[in-house]
């Protein structure tokens, strides 16, 4: 496995509060990581700054085999490159059917007009149904987005994201309002995903940190304060102290 996202040295302070304080954090290709961390760590501000949404006042980020920086690039150039973000509250379009959805997304020529005269050729049809299958909702390609479950949404989402073929996956709290059954689901999604490129997750449920059964990054006051598996850190006093406030 050869190293995909590398930051160091990172920092971003917003009001003169350190949202990220020489914040250091490596990902390899592929790979699955759990980010957890208490309310206020910086989570949210990682993906924001890995995505270019916010841009960091030090360090570097680079990011491939080419060692693209990816400080400076806009969220779209950043898109193009092969990173790819899920926010928490899916943003689908409830009234195209999932089939439309999934096709929209497909990396293909990407100006307006494509987009807006979408058509499906065989490629795009084999693909679109492979991505359904992936995620889980190929027994609903037909239904329009809108009719799906909360659950059924955030899997389309990620579906989404899949059918654009990034290298590197962000996914923001995945579990959130999911039936058990759905969140087990959501773990076997993916580590599937995993399994052929990098995937990040961050949240807050343990008990789906736990499933992920995946390296963990704990954060905390914008920094690295632990790595490793989920039974190792949450056995680290810091982190106690972190998550329980002693």
């Amino acid at each position: 496995m050869s190293t995909l996202l590398e930051m160091s040295g990172v920092s971003v302070s917003f009001d003169g509060f350190k949202a990220i304080n020489n914040l250091s954090f490596q990902i390899s290709e592929p790979e699955l990581r759990a980010v957890i961390g208490p309310n206020g760590a910086g989570k949210t501000t990682f993906m924001d700054i890995v995505t270019g949404k916010t841009r960091p006042d030090t360090g570097q980020i680079i990011f491939g085999e080419k060692n693209i920086s990816l400080i400076g690039m806009s969220e779209s150039d950043i898109s193009c490159a092969g990173i790819g973000r899920k926010f928490q509250k899916p943003t689908v379009f409830e009234a195209q059917f999932v089939r439309d959805n999934l096709g929209m997304a497909l990396r293909n020529p990407r100006s307006p007009f494509d987009v807006l005269f979408f058509r499906g050729s065989a490629d795009n049809t084999l693909r679109i149904e492979e991505i359904a299958s992936q995620v889980g909702l190929t027994e609903q390609l037909s239904r329009t987005s809108g009719e799906l479950s909360h659950g059924q949404k955030q899997w389309l989402e990620i579906g989404m994201l899949l059918a654009q073929d990034p290298r590197l996956l962000l996914v923001d709290e995945p579990a959130a309002g999911m039936t058990p059954a759905e969140r087990e689901k959501t773990t076997d999604i993916l580590v599937e995903a995993a399994k052929t490129r990098s995937v990040v997750v961050v949240e807050h449920d343990m008990e789906f940190v736990r499933r992920l059964d995946c390296k963990v990054t704990v954060l905390n006051e914008g920094s690295v304060l632990a790595e490793g598996t989920l039974d190792h850190v949450t056995q680290i006093p810091e982190v106690i102290d972190v998550y329980l406030g002693r």
